[in-house]
């Protein structure tokens, strides 16, 4: 939805028309007009694969599907392939795919269309795919039409073919702003009518006007004449919701209204994230698609120009932001409510690829009772969905912590006892990866933590994406402390991009630095301050352990 030449934003949409609406006692939501209550049965659907039918999603067997999964912006970032891999192993069912019919960007031919196609069915993922040039047309002057998008389409008809179980065809995405939007009821019309002239037999997805949002009810209103332009009956309407929905009544309103008319409904795109436009309420919003049985489709993946509606924070699952985090993990989310497509019990061969090995882990604190340890991601043909930290001892090992990221923190250790740890990755069909290499630690003595050197850290000052930090390293000992290392961890998958007084090193989360040659030694009481720039997501909590030279500081 968001788009700016060939990068994300958050919202072009001027939402501020929401405010408006409410000013001018424009209706937002309400019930379908009484023509489209009491909408007559729709036609015989193709049933090849995906089709609707009694206002609902189904497969080719009559399974019940519904959708929930995210949006990923391959189109201006195909480099990007191991997105679809990471999607799936955080538990969603579908993709939908941003796409380009070359009209405001470059054509995704083809070719690159049928190896997405490929990576969807790889990962046993539906495959929704959108033409997004179509963005806002009749306000926005670059946007282009959905006749342009249809023709699109029917140039993918060779690809496309055959793919009716695995992919749904979004004609355009947002394909009307706020000028005039009841001039879309006929453009889409005659796109779907194009469509199945030209013999595409796939679930086709149309979203509303009101650059998604439907704000003033012409999908809702007209959603039975669109439905009916189609011999086949085969249409899934999409809203999306971003701040007009930021009541529990408009959002319930919504959905009902098409539930209760019997006409099939997905929440296309929709955000959680506050912004000065308002606040969408997203816990509604996927509380109501759950009890309805409706599908949803988070916005976005990751590489958002403005990062608060990054789900995963530069394309790594490591590193999902509070947005992925309620997404994915909270109530109603995508891991407790989404079921995989049966089209992918068909016969698919089973997984039976293991995960390559992690990389070596890394000591970033330790203290005399606990160790954080870093690592690499280890890769999969599907996707790793999680890491087991072993102790190995002699010719045995024992799973001691498990992780859905690069680190984990074990506690419960013996003060002043050598340890060796190594980590295993596994992906969703149990597969285990290969041992990665051992790290030797030994946990600090009786002793008291912090007794030699203290740590102040601070937030200088914080910027959207970023922030600027500072760490005071304090000699509490009574020698002065030589060349020295500093170790410790962020957990929200802060990266260090400038350092002065330090040279840092970072792997995952786990960071390690080492002085400069101006701070190379700490006078003994004295201190010394190095300063930092890091990029950060939507959380940026301060790491609460440090160590010197492997021995814990006390936290000023």
């Amino acid at each position: 939805m968001r788009t700016t030449g060939t990068a994300l934003r958050s919202n072009p949409v001027p939402r501020l028309w929401a405010a408006l609406a409410a000013l001018v006692g424009i209706a937002v939501v309400g019930a379908l007009c009484p023509a489209v209550a009491q909408a007559a049965p729709p036609p015989a659907p193709v049933t090849a694969g995906l089709h609707i039918s009694g206002g609902r999603l189904l497969e080719a067997d009559g399974n019940d599907f519904v959708m929930r999964g995210v949006n990923h912006a391959h189109t201006w970032y195909p480099g990007e392939t191991r997105s679809l891999a990471d999607i799936k192993a955080l538990g969603a069912n579908t993709v939908r795919v941003v796409l380009s019919d070359g009209h405001r960007w470059s054509e995704n031919g083809p070719a690159d269309v049928a190896a997405v196609i490929g990576q969807c069915k790889a990962n046993r993922l539906i495959c929704v795919l959108e033409v997004h040039d179509t963005t806002g047309y009749g306000e926005d002057a670059a946007a282009g039409t959905l006749d342009h998008a249809a023709d699109y389409w029917i140039g993918l008809k060779d690809v496309l073919a055959g793919e009716e179980g695995h992919v749904v065809v979004n004609i355009g995405n947002e394909p009307w702003g706020n000028t005039d939007p009841a001039g879309w009821t006929a453009p889409t019309v005659a796109a779907v009518k194009k469509l199945r002239a030209a013999g595409l037999e796939h679930t086709i997805m149309v979203d509303a006007p009101n650059w998604g949002q439907d704000w003033q009810g012409v999908m809702r209103d007209n959603a039975r004449t669109v439905r009916d332009a189609d011999p086949t009956g085969n249409l899934l309407f999409s809203i999306h919701m971003y701040s007009v929905f930021d009541t529990a009544q408009e959002i319930t309103d919504y959905l009902h209204a098409f539930t209760d008319a019997g006409l099939p409904l997905v929440i296309g795109e929709f955000g959680g994230p506050a912004d000065q436009y308002g606040d969408p309420d997203e816990d509604t919003m996927m509380a109501t698609a759950e009890q309805l049985g409706l599908g949803y489709l988070a916005w976005s993946w990751s590489g958002n120009t403005d990062p608060v509606l990054d789900l995963a924070t530069g394309f790594d699952p490591g590193r999902l932001s509070a947005w992925g985090e309620r997404v994915f993990h909270g109530a109603d989310g995508i891991a407790r409510t989404a079921k995989e497509a049966t089209v992918y019990g068909d016969g698919a061969p089973e997984d039976t690829q293991a995960p390559t090995a992690p990389g070596t882990p890394t000591v970033a604190s330790v203290t005399g009772t606990s160790v954080t340890l870093a690592w690499t991601a280890a890769t999969d043909d599907v996707g790793v969905t999680g890491y087991e930290v072993v102790r190995v001892a002699g010719g045995t090992e024992t799973t001691v912590a498990t992780s859905t990221t690069g680190t984990a923190t074990l506690t419960g250790l013996t003060p002043g006892t050598a340890y060796s740890f190594a980590v295993r990755a596994r992906d969703a069909a149990g597969n285990r990866s290969a041992r990665s290499a051992t790290v030797d630690v030994t946990t600090n003595g009786g002793g008291t933590p912090g007794a030699t050197c203290s740590v102040g850290y601070r937030v200088v000052g914080e910027w959207p994406g970023g922030f600027q930090g500072e760490i005071a390293i304090r000699n509490t000992g009574a020698a002065p402390l030589g060349t020295w290392t500093l170790a410790f961890a962020f957990a929200d998958g802060q990266s260090i991009t400038n350092m002065w007084g330090g040279t840092p090193t970072q792997n995952a989360g786990a960071v390690s630095v080492a002085p400069a040659s101006y701070t190379s030694t700490i006078p003994a009481g004295g201190t010394v301050t190095l300063g930092f720039t890091a990029r950060k997501g939507a959380a940026n909590t301060a790491p609460t352990a440090f160590s010197l030279n492997g021995g814990a500081c006390a936290t000023a």
